[in-house]
């Protein structure tokens, strides 16, 4: 298995959130892919976090690409020059109000390497407790659901949790706490 040579790239689309690029590319066989499309994306950051009373915290927002209301696990961008697990505890506090005592790396994942570089870290936060109000940026309309871990693994086992991302960071972060 060899990797892909790349002859020429150029870039379509350059915004902050997203980046639509075309390469030329030379497959190990001699054949030649003239348009190959990659959207790069910010390194995000899921959070399994489990409060002080052992409640799982969840957010409910409207996501317009399914044109859907969703409830998810809080995740967020990692900003440039950020680490992750800077990133996850920031985000869990401007999303849903919470300080945590502990955080653990449970994996990293690609959400679709065909087409995307961009990697995704979950991590399991416990210890949670509430030090102020949601820090939301204008265009976040964010709620906060707590789930037992037993209505969490329900949600879950039922198919309700529709990000991919978020489904696989609970099922990794269930195996590791030997919940599965």
């Amino acid at each position: 298995m060899e990797k892909w040579k790349l002859l020429d790239s150029k870039y379509l689309v350059q915004r902050p959130w997203a980046t639509l690029r075309v390469d030329k590319l030379e497959l190990p066989n001699g054949n030649i892919k003239d348009e190959y499309y990659v959207l790069e994306y910010p390194t995000w950051v899921n959070m399994v976090a489990i409060t002080e009373e052992k409640s799982i915290l969840f957010v409910r927002q409207y996501r317009h690409g399914a044109n859907q209301i969703m409830v998810e696990l809080p995740a967020g961008v990692v900003e440039e020059g950020e680490e992750p697990e800077v990133a996850a505890r920031r985000e869990l506090l401007e999303e849903t109000g919470y300080a945590f005592d502990s955080i653990e790396y449970i994996c990293e994942l690609y959400a679709n390497p065909a087409t995307s570089g961009n990697l995704t870290y979950t991590y399991l936060l416990k210890g949670g407790k509430k030090v102020q109000e949601q820090d939301l940026d204008n265009s976040e309309d964010i709620e906060v659901v707590e789930m037992s871990i037993e209505e969490a693994k329900q949600f879950l086992f039922e198919n309700r949790l529709g990000q991919a991302l978020h489904t696989s960071a609970l099922f990794y972060t269930f195996k590791k706490m030997g919940l599965l």
